[in-house]
């Protein structure tokens, strides 16, 4: 049989490519039509539609990217981002994909690790929640409404203009988004006092499969249990929370303290750490971070505590004396200082807590586990090791987070999120690296893959947990064409969810059974067929 000549090859590739390329013209020509028709004045909404033709498209896609992986040329790219400014607008849009057969993916602006919420391999359209971002607080009742646009900043910004007495338990970094945070579960400084930012959502609005505008009542607590930690864009389009605040003291105490691997026990007060911190009373939260800077290797013990200094120090003498507190390494501040401290930012101005993006944004790749026995000295030791190959980009760090507290008195069940009782820490690694070492980019993820499997024997198994924000596509992803089994999502799935993971794909099934809303790791409905 002759073989076929390099020009035959490239000439049926063009048209194939061609042919894919006009398929999806033709589909965003068809949902651009009916969005028309959709919308009796479509001028109310045209201004915030945008396609690869208008001069705004690329800034829009490219400004709530936080991780430029997923910004290079070769990423494929929405047929049409729509970045409504009221709720009210999101249902024709979700009528017209359905209708036209194009993917939806509703992106928050937040620390999406993989891109999910603004990448697809299919045919797709970006409901862009940006301009969803108000925060109402009634004092009163010490409760808000935050749309899911809003970053937590925002949050503790709008809080805090209301009362210095009052604040929430959500993320640590401030340009989190709180539409993936709240729907994934959401931890943060005030996790052992408090729990969750999702233990504490009393209500949420979501826009269903059918175009339906529901809150807790009209949803259902099924639902209403799922969005809580399952992750929203599973189920619908969350449009905003309903929080219950708590109490936070007009003062709290910070600490940073720093030793070096070579010279500090650094890695010996890191092992003491998981003894101390996961036992500690709910007022104390102490996590760790280790980096190497230049020829070191370093271990950053940063504390927020709800309470004055001199009953930190003394607390702290009596259960970690060999970190060496005195009252020196102490601030006291009021809780919304903290919210910019644990971010690692400057504590004033406080408005630096309504900027949207933080600057330098890195590529990065994110690994995620829970450890549940306290990890032997020498394989702290090994870690430290792995992080000084050249291979470990420079700025790739390790991040322990104390459970406890509130953590250990929830039960796995109460929401999707099932990693309480029993867990000691969460411990991640994020390897991160400069937009201009693009080219080493497999290099670094290839470390970040050994690393996870070097970490194997130490930490969570039967399922190996893993935390759903820190979403990682390399522990399991669904099928292209929507027809994902039970059994193989469930690879992935119980990882995130553990037993959680049955109820979520029955609240799937009856809620959204043919699979409208879906990306590599969404729930799937449960059909025979993919069994």
């Amino acid at each position: 049989m002759k073989t076929p000549s390099n020009s035959t090859l490239s000439f049926f590739l063009l048209l194939i490519l061609s042919s894919t390329l006009g398929a999806f013209a033709d589909k965003q020509d068809k949902f651009l039509r009916c969005l028309t028709y959709q919308f009796k004045n479509f001028s109310s909404i045209s201004n915030d539609v945008f396609t690869p033709s208008n001069t705004s498209y690329t800034s829009i896609l490219q400004f709530s990217i936080h991780n430029p992986r997923f910004a290079s040329e070769s990423t494929p790219k929405p047929q049409v981002i729509i970045t409504p400014e009221h709720e009210s607008q999101i249902p024709p849009i979700i009528r017209c994909a359905r209708k036209t057969g194009v993917e939806i993916r509703t992106r928050s602006g937040g620390h999406d690790t993989e891109g999910l919420s603004y990448v697809s391999q299919v045919p797709f359209v970006i409901i862009d929640l940006i301009n969803l971002s108000e925060v109402k607080v009634n004092v009163d009742d010490k409760t808000a409404w935050i749309e899911a646009g809003a970053t937590t900043g925002t949050v503790y910004y709008r809080i805090a203009e209301k009362s210095p007495t009052l604040g929430f338990p959500g993320a640590i970094f401030t340009t989190v988004g709180v539409g993936g945070h709240y729907s994934g579960g959401g931890y943060g400084a005030m996790m052992r006092k408090h729990g969750l930012a999702a233990d504490n959502v009393i209500d949420a609005r979501i826009i269903d499969v059918h175009g339906r505008i529901l809150d807790r009542k009209s949803m259902g607590e099924d639902l209403f249990w799922a969005i809580r930690g399952g992750g929203g864009a599973s189920f619908g389009v969350i449009t905003a929370w309903k929080v219950q605040l708590v109490d936070v003291l007009e003062t709290v105490t910070v600490f940073s303290i720093t030793r070096s691997v070579e010279e500090q026990n650094g890695t010996e007060l890191w092992h003491r750490w998981q003894y101390v911190a996961p036992k500690a009373e709910k007022d104390l939260f102490v996590a760790v971070i280790v980096l190497k800077v230049n020829t070191t290797v370093q271990v950053n013990f940063f504390s927020v505590f709800q309470g004055g200094a001199d009953r930190l120090v003394s607390y702290m003498q009596e259960i970690f004396p060999e970190l060496g507190l005195v009252r020196e390494d102490c601030t006291e501040m009021s809780w919304i200082q903290s919210t910019l401290f644990s971010s690692q930012l400057p504590i004033d101005p406080l408005d630096t807590l309504l900027n949207r993006t933080e600057p330098g944004r890195r590529q990065f790749k994110a690994k995620s586990d829970y450890v549940r026995t306290p990890i032997p000295l020498n394989v702290f030791k090994g870690m430290v090791s792995m992080l000084r190959k050249p291979e470990a980009s420079d700025e790739t760090i390790y991040y322990t987070v104390p459970y406890g507290g509130r953590m250990d008195e929830i039960s796995e069940s109460e929401t999707p999120f099932p990693h309480r009782a029993g867990a000691l820490y969460m411990l991640s690694s994020v390897a991160s690296w400069q937009n201009s070492e693009a080219a080493d980019a497999e290099k670094y993820i290839s470390w970040a893959r050994r690393y996870y499997e070097y970490m194997t024997p130490y930490v969570s198994s039967s399922p190996r947990e893993a935390y759903f924000n820190y979403r990682d596509l390399d522990i399991g992803v669904n099928n292209r064409n929507g027809k994902t089994s039970y059994a193989h999502a469930s690879v992935w799935g119980r990882k995130y969810y553990k037993d959680n993971f049955d109820r979520l794909v029955r609240v799937k099934t009856v809620v959204d059974p043919t699979n409208f809303f879906k990306n590599e790791q969404s729930i799937p409905p449960l059909h025979s067929r993919w069994t």
